[in-house]
Order: C-alpha cells, then sequence, then structure tokens
C-alpha cells in the first residue's frame, strides 16, 4: 500500500514539473511570435511606401519585399548623394586653386604697379584669359565649369 502511494505523489508532481515546463515554454514562444509581430510592424512603418497600413492589408512577405525595394533605392540615392559630395571636394579643390593664385597674381600686380602705370585690377590667368581681379578671377571658361557632370546641381556662389 505505501510503495502505490509513493508512486501516485511521484507521478502527480512529474505532470505538474511537466505542466509547468510546458507553460513557461509557451510563454516564451509567445513573448517570440510577439516580437517578430512588433519587428514586422516597426519595418512595415520605416518603409514610405507602406507607411500607415494596416498589419492585415500587407503580409510579411509583401513588408519584405518593399523593405528590400526600398533598401536599394537608398543605396542608389545614398551613391549619387557621394558622387555629389565627391564632385563638390574637386569643385572646392578647384576655386580654392584659384583664389591662392588670384592671391599670387594680386600680389604680383601689386608689385607691378609700383614699378609701372598699368591698370592693376587686370590680370591674365594661367589659361591666358584677361580677368579682373575684382570678379573674383571668373572667366567664362573656368575649369570647374567644364568638369562638372551635366546631370549634377550646380552651386552657385554669392559675392560676400
Amino acid at each position: 500500500f505505501r510503495k502505490n502511494i509513493w508512486v501516485d505523489f511521484d507521478s502527480s508532481v512529474n505532470l505538474s514539473l511537466q505542466a509547468d515546463k510546458r507553460a513557461h515554454h509557451n510563454a516564451l514562444e509567445r513573448k517570440r511570435r510577439d516580437h517578430i509581430k512588433d519587428s514586422f510592424s516597426s519595418l512595415r512603418d520605416s518603409v514610405p511606401v507602406l507607411q500607415g497600413e494596416k498589419v492585415s492589408e500587407a503580409s510579411r512577405a509583401q513588408i519584405l519585399d518593399k523593405a528590400t525595394d526600398y533598401i536599394q533605392y537608398m543605396r542608389r540615392k545614398n551613391h549619387t548623394h557621394q558622387q555629389d559630395i565627391d564632385d563638390l571636394k574637386k569643385q572646392n579643390a578647384m576655386l580654392e586653386q584659384q583664389v591662392r593664385a588670384l592671391e599670387k597674381a594680386k600680389g604680383n600686380t601689386t608689385l607691378q604697379a609700383n614699378y609701372s602705370s598699368s591698370d592693376s585690377s587686370w590680370y591674365t590667368n594661367p589659361k591666358g584669359s584677361t580677368v579682373s581681379a575684382f570678379d573674383g578671377g571668373s572667366d567664362s571658361s573656368s575649369e570647374s565649369e567644364t568638369e562638372e557632370p551635366a546631370n549634377r546641381k550646380r552651386l552657385r556662389v554669392e559675392p560676400i
């Protein structure tokens, strides 16, 4: 009789432990599914084409497909912006070089003005064009204009 009671007690404890393990596992699985659902909702809200759509209107496959398209679009856009930045850096370097040339030419024309009566507001740039020292030395054949791609935005520089 005692042996039988002990076996019943062990099996009921064992069933109770199994039920606790199952409940814990179910809670963890529910938490994992909720996290995935929240992540898809966040991804859906991050893609402009899908913003504001209800979860039932966009399947997970559609969300992933549109997110992939959007990422590819943003990569192309970033690449174009990086090209623009590189072009502007080159243009900036050329402008800085022109400023140094103008400053050097201005120094040379000041020295020439002391020894000659010629108008020191005009000088010949390295390309052979005569330009005014007062207009920033810009002439219609500047190097930055010829190298600038036709599809790029032009930088407008205002005189100070």
